[in-house]
């Protein structure tokens, strides 16, 4: 355990979560600094010291800091002892990159910007003529109990905190529910100490 790391974003964000469900499952003890990028006037200035373009999360441990989840995650697998959160098979390994990018590009773009953001606000979802595509493409590339690989990987960590908002949505979890798959995966990955110590606050809204 370690009081030198410190998380640097908002409870609220996709990828601060991504982050912390990495650091649970490395049993990296951390410090969560709240930085939200909606407030008036954006990020506190000194935070741009860190991240010059005001995005969360950024990352610090002792002296050597970090933004992007990427970059983050990576590092916080191969510092720190714990179990190894990319799979060793190559195959499964290249199948873990290629969902985490599937999340990036399509879930969080279309689904939670294009679904959640919407529907929260009261407006329009146009994600939602993208969901079938996406979901689907989802559940054919996933393994049997876990994103890829038989055991717990950084595509899992990546992709549940976006499929949890889609969820919140009706419609969205109308199209979650046309997966059993996913939807099995979702119930497993509910119980897990890094999902539940990293819970979104309007998660069970």
């Amino acid at each position: 355990m370690s009081n030198s790391v410190e998380l640097f974003g908002a409870d609220y964000s996709v990828y601060v979560r991504i982050c912390r469900i990495a650091l649970v499952e490395k049993g990296v003890d951390y410090k969560l600094h709240p930085v939200d990028i909606f407030a008036d006037g954006g990020p506190p200035r000194d935070y741009h010291d860190m991240n010059p373009f005001g995005r969360i999360p950024s990352f610090r441990h002792e002296k050597f800091e970090l933004y992007e989840t990427d970059a983050i995650t990576a590092y916080i697998d191969e510092a720190f002892d714990g179990p190894e959160l990319m799979p060793r098979d190559t195959k499964a390994r290249a199948r873990a990159r290629q969902i985490m990018r599937l999340a990036d590009a399509e879930i969080y773009r279309h689904l939670v910007w294009g679904v959640y953001v919407p529907w929260k606000d009261g407006k329009p979802m146009p994600g939602l003529e993208r969901a079938g595509l996406t979901l689907g493409e989802l559940d054919r590339l996933a393994g049997q109990s876990w994103m890829a690989g038989d055991q717990f990987s950084l595509a899992d960590a990546y992709v549940y905190p976006m499929l949890v908002y889609v969820s919140i949505v009706p419609e969205g979890r109308a199209q979650l529910a046309e997966f059993a798959g996913l939807t099995r995966w979702m119930e497993q990955m509910s119980s897990r100490k890094s999902i539940i110590f990293s819970q979104f606050s309007d998660e069970n809204a």
